[in-house]
């Protein structure tokens, strides 16, 4: 396995580990059986568990570290390294200065964007997964910013860049990368494979053995790796425990729906691709500091919620039907499709979260709203967008048909119109209104450094790059965006203050721990209501969001609230002086109604 072009997980780990950690030894050599059957898996399970393994540290494991995973403070922002941009100074320093000035009260965490050296995707062809790329600073700067955040980053496990020294090795045919790839065969009937692509699944390469053809979900510069190959498996594990190293304590799984290939069928969710997430967890809670895991799969809402297993797979998936949801909700003034998935969403079990966000550095996904909004809403919406500047990209169905895929726009341009008025005045009320929403519901909330900015959509960005997604990738210049940020009336001021002024109120209140009680409120269709009730039961929040243009009067009576309580509403302050009289809504106002100050 001695390879020069790369630091090789799989000759470097040792092959034995303390006997002490035999109960985890034996969970491992558990997966290792589903995922490989019929081989010994001694040595593989041993290494696997120490590449994980810091001999600088203690490694005593506190029994209760998952039952403080999270809680009500708890916010995650989401950035590319070099969203933020300073002369002469590396994009990570800059950034952890940002964070420190402006954000430290209100966001517990942050995910950093892959930061390695890559070649396209704008960071997911990955060509090194053990450096930073050297624009973006040192492994010093991850570490120092895992020091005052807690710091999520990405494991691109499905594939690897066309440059990275795997696929060298692999055309080379040198000895134990010869299964690093998945090789097809050109006449092999594909038609069953479920994409988020329309480019040519198979992508012709050289090797010393004569021309192979090779899996690429993605696109032909990000070539699948083959988990059928258990050094690929060990290789990827190693990554993990460099993340750890460096004080990474969340792991975000990219498309790890897609890992798993199998002829003659969908290659998405597979029972393999569930194992290894299994396994993943399995690896991660051997580890002395707790770390949660994160999968993303951008799928309907059924298949997305299956990445909980039975509490053993994600600690943490995606609510993915939540931004073109709320974005319709908000923009139609019509809460009912909201509630209707609302309703059907079953409560986390424990140790487990919904990560809630409306906008990413992809798009806005539209499978996870299949069977959610209709052919008339969804065409619609699309519409829309595209009279805001947006821009729909398509994938291949199993059938063979190009569909929606995603919607590629800045959030704050996505709602500058609504339905009935078209553009207007009302951008960030709508804006925050969308945003308090996010805030309030079950699970852990995340928001994109675009949506707190305020960045409109970057049609040069696009053009110069030839890809849609650019549009929501914007790169501010620091002394740009504090300019803009302390005139207090530009969009991007007026947002970064009501945000934050959210956030603010958010972290006090039990009633908005990720696992807080939930239960949706009928208050007409203008309205989208629900009730949060703290785990010890002793606060109340009632959430009432006006989703329309025009004042909507509602009737107190209809929240049933308990009279001998004290009642007021935290954005205000306000008492409710009667708990059967009526409250006016103005356009876009939300109302947090408590029992209980905090």
């Amino acid at each position: 396995m001695n390879h020069t072009h790369s630091s090789s997980a799989a000759s470097a780990l040792p092959q034995t580990v303390d006997t002490q950690v035999s109960p985890a030894l034996q969970r491992v050599l558990q997966h290792l059986e589903v995922l490989y059957p019929g081989e010994s898996h001694q040595a593989l399970a041993e290494s696997l568990l120490s590449a994980l393994l810091d001999p600088t540290r203690s490694q005593d494991i506190d029994a209760d570290a998952s039952s403080r995973l999270w809680d009500q403070q708890d916010c995650y922002l989401v950035t590319y390294a070099d969203s933020l941009l300073e002369p002469e100074r590396p994009p990570l320093q800059t950034l952890h200065e940002f964070l420190s000035q402006h954000l430290q009260p209100y966001f517990s965490g942050v995910h950093i964007l892959p930061f390695f050296p890559f070649t396209s995707d704008d960071g997911f062809a990955i060509s090194d997964y053990r450096s930073v790329r050297e624009d973006l600073g040192e492994w010093e700067d991850i570490s120092a910013l895992a020091n005052d955040f807690r710091l999520m980053a990405d494991l691109v496990i499905n594939h690897c860049s066309a440059s990275h020294p795997w696929f060298d090795a692999y055309s080379q045919k040198e000895e134990g990368f010869e299964h690093y790839f998945i090789e097809a065969g050109i006449d092999e009937d594909l038609q069953k494979v479920v994409r988020p692509r329309n480019s040519p699944l198979l992508r012709p390469v050289k090797t010393r053995d004569g021309t192979r053809h090779l899996w690429c979900t993605f696109g032909h510069d990000q070539l699948d790796l083959n988990f059928k190959e258990p050094r690929v498996l060990l290789e990827m594990v190693g990554v993990l425990g460099e993340l750890l190293k460096h004080g990474v304590r969340g792991i975000r799984l990219d498309a790890i729906a897609y890992l798993w290939k199998q002829a003659q069928s969908s290659c998405i969710n597979l029972p393999q691709t569930h194992e290894v997430v299994r396994l993943l967890r399995t690896l991660l809670e051997s580890y002395p500091d707790p770390v949660v895991l994160l999968t993303e799969t951008n799928v309907p809402s059924h298949e997305n919620l299956s990445y909980f297993g039975n509490g053993n797979e994600a600690h943490v998936i995606y609510n993915f039907s939540l931004p073109p949801l709320v974005l319709h909700a908000l923009l139609s003034g019509d809460s009912r499709c909201l509630k209707a998935w609302m309703m059907s969403m079953p409560p986390a079990c424990e140790g487990t979260a919904y990560f809630n966000f409306l906008a990413s550095h992809d798009g806005i996904g539209l499978r996870p709203a299949e069977g959610l909004l209709d052919e008339q809403q969804m065409r619609r919406l699309l519409d829309q967008m595209e009279q805001m500047g947006g821009e729909v990209s398509w994938r291949s169905s199993a059938d063979g048909v190009d569909t929606p895929y995603e919607i590629n726009i800045s959030l704050i341009d996505a709602f500058k119109a609504s339905y009935a008025t078209g553009v207007d005045a009302m951008v960030v009320e709508r804006f925050l209104c969308a945003h308090a929403i996010l805030l309030a519901i079950e699970g852990i909330p995340a928001i994109y450094i675009h949506s707190l900015l305020a960045t409109g959509n970057d049609h040069e960005r696009v053009k110069a790059t030839g890809h849609a997604r650019a549009i929501n990738r914007h790169q501010w210049q620091l002394s740009d965006l504090e300019e803009r940020l302390d005139e207090p009336t530009t969009v991007q001021s007026r947002v970064f203050r009501g945000l934050l002024k959210l956030l603010s109120l958010r972290r006090r209140q039990p009633a908005f721990h990720p696992n807080a009680t939930q239960f949706t409120l009928q208050l007409g269709h203008q309205v989208f209501g629900f009730w949060r009730q703290s785990q010890r039961r002793d606060q109340s929040i009632f959430c009432l969001n006006n989703l329309s243009h025009e004042p909507v009067n509602l009737a107190l009576s209809d929240l049933n609230l308990i009279s001998t309580e004290p009642w007021h509403d935290i954005m205000t302050g306000q008492p409710i002086e009667d708990s059967k009289g009526h409250m006016e809504l103005a356009p876009y106002q939300v109302v947090w109604l408590t029992n209980q100050a905090f």
